[in-house]
C-alpha cells in the first residue's frame, strides 16, 4: 500500500512540475509578443495622458520649466473662450452631417458592388484608393479642385456660386464634409462587404420567393444582420469625423476667420501658435471627454440593436 502510494506521490509531483513549466513558458511566450508592444503603449499613450492632464491644472507655456497650480483656472479660461465654443459646435455639426452621408454613401458603394455584376473587384479597388491617400495631400488636391476647377466652371456656365468655394464658412464646411466622405467612403466599403457577404443566401432567397421587394429585403434581413458593421462604422466616422486636423489644415486651415476651424486645430493653435499649454491641455482633456462619451455613448445603443444570422 505504501508502495503505490509513493507511486501516487511522484505522479502527482511530475505532473504538477510539467503543468508549471507549461504555464512558465506560456506566461513567457506571451509577455514575448505583449510586453513590447504594452511597454510601446505605456511610453507613447499612457504617460502623456497623465502628464497631459497633470498640465492642464498648470501654468505652463511649453517652454519654462518651473510650473505653477492653478487648479481648475485653465478649465475656465476654456469654457469662456468663444474660438473654443465655435468650434465646437462646428466640430458637431461637421460630424454628424459625416457620419450620416460617409455611412451612406460606404453602404451603398458596398452593395453595388456585391449585386455580381462584372467589373466588381475593379470597382472596389477604384472606390477604395482614396483612403490610401495622405489626409495633408488630399487637403490640397481638394483645395485646387474647389478653387481652380469650381471657379472655370462657374465662369463658363456664369454660376456664381461654384465661385470663391472655400472663402465662405458655408461652403467651406461642405467643403470638408466632400473631401472626409471622398477619403472614408470606400474604408467602410470594405467593411460592409464583409457583413453583407456573411448574409446566409438562404434568406434573400426565401424573402424573394414569399414576395419581398428589394427595398423590403434590405430593410428587414439586410440592415438587422449587418448591424454590427454599422456599429464599427458609426465608431469610425464618430471618431475620425471629431479629430480631423490635417484634412482641415491643408483645405481651409481654418478659415475665413476661423469659422471652418475644427477642435483638433484650435486647440493646436492655442499650444503651438499661441503658447498657452496649459489651456490647450485642459481643451485637450475636455475634448478627450466629449470624443470618448459620445463613442461609447454610440457603441453602446448600437450594440443593443445587433442581431444574429
Amino acid at each position: 500500500m505504501k508502495k503505490y502510494l509513493l507511486y501516487l506521490l511522484v505522479f502527482i509531483r511530475r505532473v504538477s512540475a510539467m503543468l508549471t513549466n507549461t504555464i512558465k513558458k506560456s506566461n513567457l511566450t506571451f509577455w514575448l509578443f505583449v510586453g513590447p508592444i504594452l511597454a510601446v503603449f505605456t511610453l507613447v499613450i499612457l504617460i502623456p495622458l497623465f502628464f497631459g492632464i497633470y498640465y492642464s491644472f498648470t501654468d505652463w507655456n511649453g517652454i519654462r520649466s518651473h510650473t505653477n497650480w492653478i487648479g481648475f483656472a485653465n478649465y475656465i479660461t476654456a469654457f469662456k473662450d468663444p474660438s473654443f465654443r465655435n468650434s465646437f459646435l462646428f466640430t458637431a455639426k461637421f460630424t454628424m452631417v459625416s457620419v450620416i452621408v460617409i455611412n451612406s454613401i460606404g453602404f451603398g458603394l458596398a452593395l453595388l458592388v456585391t449585386t455580381g455584376m462584372k467589373g466588381n473587384n475593379l470597382l472596389r479597388t477604384i472606390f477604395f484608393m482614396p483612403n490610401l491617400i495622405g489626409g495633408l495631400i488630399l487637403g490640397f488636391i481638394w483645395q485646387f479642385i474647389f478653387t481652380q476647377v469650381f471657379a472655370d466652371i462657374g465662369n463658363i456656365l456664369n454660376q456664381k456660386w461654384l465661385l470663391g468655394w472655400l472663402s465662405d464658412g458655408t461652403t467651406g464646411f461642405f467643403g470638408l464634409v466632400i473631401l472626409m466622405s471622398w477619403q472614408m467612403s470606400g474604408y467602410l466599403m470594405v467593411i460592409y462587404v464583409a457583413a453583407l457577404q456573411n448574409i446566409p443566401p438562404e434568406l434573400m432567397e426565401a424573402a424573394e420567393i414569399d414576395g419581398a421587394s428589394a427595398w423590403q429585403r434590405i430593410k428587414n434581413i439586410t440592415f438587422p444582420l449587418v448591424a454590427p458593421a454599422f456599429t464599427v462604422s458609426l465608431f469610425l466616422t464618430l471618431s475620425n469625423s471629431f479629430k480631423l486636423y490635417d484634412q482641415n489644415l491643408s483645405l481651409t486651415a481654418g478659415g475665413p476667420a476661423n469659422s471652418t476651424q475644427m477642435l483638433a486645430m484650435n486647440i493646436y493653435n492655442t499650444a503651438f501658435k499661441f503658447n498657452q499649454m496649459g489651456i490647450a491641455q485642459a481643451k485637450a482633456v475636455v475634448f478627450l471627454i466629449i470624443v470618448g462619451g459620445v463613442t461609447l455613448t454610440q457603441v453602446y445603443f448600437s450594440k443593443k440593436n445587433e442581431v444574429e444570422a
